[in-house]
């Protein structure tokens, strides 16, 4: 995953062509975190217990990630 995501950084740098960037931390994050979720959630059959402890979070914390990407559960 790390060579993955090192790549995917420095193509998009690279396609910046000199433009500038701001908050790609929080832009990498979001963009993870959404399929990130979603795959915990289908490799778990939708339980959320499960899923949280597969993610390492509470299910609370779950669920309001869910709700904030429109994530159906």
């Amino acid at each position: 995953m790390r060579d993955a995501a090192t790549r995917v950084v420095k193509r998009y740098l690279n396609d910046l062509n000199g433009t500038q960037c701001r908050d790609l931390h929080a832009l990498m994050l979001r963009q993870v975190e959404k399929p990130v979720l979603e795959e915990a959630l289908k490799f778990c059959n939708g339980n959320l217990t499960r899923a949280a402890e597969l993610l390492g979070i509470t299910r609370a914390t779950l669920r309001k990630k869910l709700d904030e990407y429109g994530i159906v559960h």
